[in-house]
């Protein structure tokens, strides 16, 4: 009897585990291609309540944005102050209804970035995006990189 017991309980984890492991790739996959084409498409209307809460927080120093249309708004700035913005996933895995994004972005400051006229110089960074989903939507991304870097490229700082 206790073997079955246990026989039965092993069976009822593996099925958790399974499922646990799906959710995590069909997160990862959603993911990563809407911000694949949000950079190849150039349109951050692709960021949509399919695959993002209407209450997504961007988390920042300067505050937290929240709401699908901060967001969108806040992540447009990459598009319309780099004309050819190039955005990489070099990495993406998770556990649980946590993601890491490990990214690269090079481009030429052409355009309007955050309030800053265009300087027309090239930047190339890396950096990492720390993503909390809920039930199969993004609900907070918080983005890491050497900022010093990013604005002594754009010739802002020396």
């Amino acid at each position: 009897m206790v073997i079955a017991s246990c026989s039965q309980q092993a069976s009822q984890d593996c099925k958790s585990l399974e499922m646990a492991k799906s959710t995590l790739e069909r997160d990862l996959k959603m993911y990563a291609t809407v911000w694949e084409e949000v950079f190849e498409k150039r349109d951050i209307e692709l960021v949509t309540t399919d695959g993002f809460d209407s209450e997504v927080t961007v988390v920042t120093s300067t505050g937290n944005i929240t709401g699908i249309a901060g967001f969108k708004e806040y992540y447009n700035n990459y598009l319309t102050g780099f004309s050819d913005a190039e955005f990489t996933i070099i990495d993406l895995f998770g556990q649980g209804d946590k993601l890491v994004k490990h990214w690269s972005f090079k481009g030429t400051h052409d355009g309007d970035l955050f309030g800053i006229p265009a300087t027309n110089n090239k930047v190339d960074i890396t950096g990492t995006t720390l993503v909390l989903m809920k039930n199969g939507k993004v609900i907070q991304e918080e983005d890491f990189f050497d900022n010093h870097s990013f604005l002594t490229q754009l010739g802002l700082i020396e």
